[in-house]
């Protein structure tokens, strides 16, 4: 261990010499981390003074170091000023689409497109497979035997009277205002206002006091043709009168179908597979949709058990909507077939009442359109409401 000189400083008395007597001391060792603070031994003799141990004590302790002067804190610093409040733009709730129906517009025009592309598709196969029908044996033999058509008798008189073209277009526009008020009736979750009968009766939606409405005036319609039908003998023109029917309706059915499409000759004599769809769509679809039409309307008595048991209504509307759907099927492929097997005089005969060839039929058809878009239109409640109060009572709920 080294030793130092000691360094010297005031007198312990006033007029003494400098403390400590100079000399030499031994260097300090490196001071611990920590220093603990010294330990008091008690004197070996317990007749010593206290006062001279806490004097030894003090004198052994090294002098004091005087303390830096304190450093005046920092002021606190300003405060940042708080940044600009932004302003942001509210956000819009995003608005729901609007439905038709049970789809948006976007879903209707994909089911469209869908639909269409399917639809020519399945056209195509089918071409394909009747023209390979067509080249097997005997096959040209039954064209040659069965046309499409057979003759009709002496009576049968050709060409279609007015009260037929007059019947025609009310069937139009029926059907398509039945057939939307049907569709409404079907998918309406909340109607947008009710009928009730003057006489007392349940509350209905005003939609489905449309649909029955209209179903009243289409039967109508239709018991005045067929008496009329019958009455004039026209009624062989849509009714079979021969079993050859059958053979040339398949005839003509394969002719359409390989696009080599019979002789058009309706202004005289439908051919096999036209008598016999006019068959089942004036004597056979129509009265199903009315007698299952009936089944679910006010009309039927809710009382009679017996007859209910018989008839449940839930065989009703298994059979009226498979049956509205053939309508609809049948009214495209017949319009299709019009325009494509020479339109001009396809109208003549039904609207112009001529076998001419001449544009008055075709201005007569897009009139009969319009008025029917008119009728489409106008199926409204603010339109539907003045005129239903006439048979009994509108209300909101």
């Amino acid at each position: 261990m080294g030793t130092t000189s000691l360094r010297r400083g005031l007198p312990r008395v006033p007029g003494g010499e400098p403390w400590p007597p100079a000399g030499l001391a031994p260097s300090p060792a490196a001071a611990p981390a920590v220093q603990a603070e010294p330990e008091l031994i008690a004197p070996a003799h317990p007749s010593a003074p206290a006062a001279s141990v806490v004097e030894t004590v003090a004198e052994a302790e090294p002098p004091a170091v005087a303390s830096a002067p304190a450093v005046p804190a920092a002021p606190p610093a300003a405060p940042a000023p708080a940044p600009a409040a932004v302003t942001e733009k509210p956000v819009r709730p995003k608005a729901e689409p609007r439905l038709y129906g049970s789809r948006t517009l976007g879903q209707w025009i994909k089911l469209v497109v869908l639909l269409a592309v399917g639809a020519v598709a399945a056209a195509a196969i089918l071409v394909l497979a009747a023209r390979g029908v067509t080249t097997l044996p005997g096959v040209s033999e039954f064209f040659e035997k069965y046309p499409g058509a057979y003759d009709l008798p002496d009576t049968a008189e050709p060409g279609f009277p007015w009260w037929a073209q007059w019947a025609h277009f009310f069937n139009i526009f029926l059907m398509v205002l039945i057939i939307r008020s049907g569709y409404q009736v079907r998918t309406e979750q909340k109607p947008p206002a009710f009928w009730t009968p003057k006489r007392g009766g349940k509350k209905i939606s005003i939609n489905l006091w449309l649909h029955q409405s209209l179903d009243i005036l289409w039967l109508a319609n239709g018991l005045i043709f067929v008496v009329l039908l019958f009455a004039s003998g026209r009624w062989m023109r849509i009714v079979p009168t021969s079993w050859e029917a059958f053979p040339n309706t398949l005839s003509a059915l394969l002719q359409y179908m390989t696009l080599d499409w019979p002789v058009e000759t309706g202004w005289v004599n439908y051919n096999s597979l036209q008598q016999l769809m006019y068959f089942l769509v004036v004597f056979i679809a129509a009265p199903l949709a009315a007698i299952t039409g009936v089944r679910m309307s006010e009309f039927w008595p809710k009382d009679a058990k017996a007859l209910n048991k018989i008839y449940p209504v839930e065989v009703a509307r298994a059979i009226h909507f498979p049956t509205m759907l053939f309508f609809v099927l049948f009214i495209l492929i017949h319009v299709f077939l019009v325009f494509a097997t020479g339109a001009l005089r396809n109208l003549n005969h039904m609207f112009g009442g001529t076998d001419v060839v001449n544009w008055v039929g075709f201005w007569l058809f897009a009139a009969a359109i319009a008025v029917t878009a008119a009728g489409w239109y106008a199926a409204r409640p603010l339109v539907l409401a003045p005129i239903a109060k006439l048979f009994g009572q509108v209300s909101s709920r």
